[in-house]
């Protein structure tokens, strides 16, 4: 898929969810006030911290666009994961401020009183939610973005939490206690996502192995070209963004000329740009033992 489609899906994506989620989110809010549960409250912001998230797909797809210059070489896409870093941040506060209010709750017996705007609200937050990370997780495919992968994953576990607290609700007139249990269900839930925008983001700062289908490709690309099997290694990849640099080396045969072996190589790296949209850099190591 062609850049500008990729960015054009992932503005579209991205506003969407936007969009519902500011929406769920006030209404969420309000009956949290309403019926006074720390549940649906904490749950609020957990559909509010999937704004965030695709606010950065958002951000991400815009920086991206961004030309490299010369004091950022390999463009400028790493700005989109030191933001998920600090709002991983962010949202892990919340969700620890959260488990204290529940626990608080808990501490001082106090039960929720809910009413049938929430069940309404909350039975709407599951389907738009599962719907959301359904057009998320095909706009991930499509693209081979992993922002949009991530969005999805937030939007079922927001769904997931929906469900959890109406099932909370109708579950609240027998047990006192429900309300604060599930105000630090969610809290954990919020954790997670924190945990996990942190980690997949510090990951991609740091750099990561090349995933096995990728590996595999690049394999299929060797044998087609050269009509054998290569010893392919050392693979170092680097995201930046949308943005994707591979390095890894080849072992020929020492009968090889340079020159042949060279254009060999510049021929690899552009079926593998063509193939997958990464930049490939390809280092030759000569096997004197094989001529």
């Amino acid at each position: 898929m062609k850049q500008e489609l990729k960015i054009r899906l992932a503005y579209i994506e991205g506003w969407l969810s936007i969009f519902l989620n500011t929406v769920l989110f006030a209404l969420k809010y309000w009956a949290g006030v309403v019926t006074g549960s720390v549940a649906i409250i904490a749950d609020a912001w957990h559909t509010l911290s999937d704004s965030l998230t695709s606010i950065l797909v958002i951000v991400g797809a815009k920086i991206s666009r961004k030309p490299a210059d010369k004091e950022h070489p390999f463009g400028h896409g790493r700005a989109e994961l030191i933001a998920a870093v600090i709002i991983g941040g962010l949202l892990a506060a919340v969700a620890v401020n959260f488990f204290a209010e529940a626990l608080m709750k808990l501490k001082n017996r106090e039960a929720a009183n809910y009413n049938f705007f929430a069940v309404v609200i909350f039975s709407l937050s599951v389907i738009f939610k599962e719907g959301l990370a359904q057009f998320s997780g095909w706009a991930a495919k499509k693209t081979g973005m992993l922002s949009l992968k991530a969005d999805a994953w937030h939007h079922r576990s927001d769904a997931i939490a929906s469900a959890v607290i109406l099932a909370a609700i109708f579950a609240g007139k027998y047990f006192w206690w429900i309300d604060a249990v599930m105000g630090m269900a969610v809290s954990v839930l919020i954790l997670h996502a924190a945990y996990r925008i942190i980690k997949e983001s510090s990951d991609q700062i740091l750099g990561t192995e090349p995933e096995e289908n990728i590996k595999q490709q690049i394999m299929e690309i060797i044998n087609e070209k050269t009509g054998q099997s290569y010893d392919a290694h050392h693979f170092h990849m680097h995201r930046y963004g949308s943005h994707v640099e591979l390095t890894f080396h080849i072992r020929v045969p020492g009968s090889i000329p340079l020159k042949e072996a060279y254009d060999l190589t510049v021929s690899m790296a552009k079926e593998i740009k063509a193939r997958t949209d990464i930049d490939t850099t390809i280092g030759l190591n000569y096997d004197k033992g094989k001529e």
